[in-house]
């Protein structure tokens, strides 16, 4: 009778159809892997950065168009307040009229005088209202002409005054917050032609 002898493997000698891996495949598996973690660091990142950058825009964008509405309604309301005092000029110059008027009737009895001093206070009390808002009248005569600030009603030829300078204001102009609201009136002084000079 014939014994067969099994041979099994023992355990330190493992199984001979599986290869052990090699020491250096599983340091390039990391080296890939850490290069993709690198990767999708460096692209959020820059995704991170743009969004940042696209942020920033936007809110120098919305802080530009909110300085730009204050501008704009601020110019709103200025011109809308100036359109409303520009309808108050005819009463002060309706003022200045009649001063002037009760100035000219020297000598004249008492209830005139009372009338000047009541259109005085009157003139007083507008002129403190505007300039409370802002309202400020010009000095133009002795000034020199500025057709910025005078609307030159006429000429007159003189050698007493250089050329250019106001004479007289017919209308006085107003100042709106350092803008110009009403140009003043005035009479501008020209140099005589040489023929009136010959003459």
């Amino acid at each position: 009778m014939t014994h067969r002898i099994y041979h099994y493997p023992s355990e330190a000698e493992g199984d001979t159809d599986q290869a052990p891996e090699a020491p250096g495949d599983a340091d390039a598996v990391l080296s890939d892997s850490a290069a993709r973690l690198e990767a999708d660091l460096k692209a959020a990142k820059a995704e991170a950065a743009d969004w940042q950058d696209r942020f920033l825009r936007k809110a120098a964008e919305l802080e530009n168009y909110r300085k730009r509405a204050d501008r704009e309604r601020g110019e709103a309301i200025a011109h809308a307040k100036g359109s409303v005092l520009l309808e108050f000029l005819p009463v002060a110059d309706a003022c200045e009229r009649a001063l002037r008027s009760v100035a000219e009737l020297k000598g004249a009895a008492g209830d005139f005088e009372q009338f000047r001093e009541g259109v005085e206070l009157l003139y007083k009390q507008l002129m403190e209202t505007l300039g409370r808002v802002g309202v400020v009248a010009m000095e133009a005569e002795g000034k020199r002409f500025d057709p910025h600030m005078h609307e030159a009603f006429s000429r007159e030829e003189t050698e007493d005054h250089e050329e250019n300078t106001v004479l007289r204001e017919l209308r006085r102009g107003y100042l709106f917050k350092d803008k110009l609201l009403r140009p003043a009136q005035v009479v501008v002084a020209v140099s005589p032609s040489a023929d009136d000079k010959a003459s």
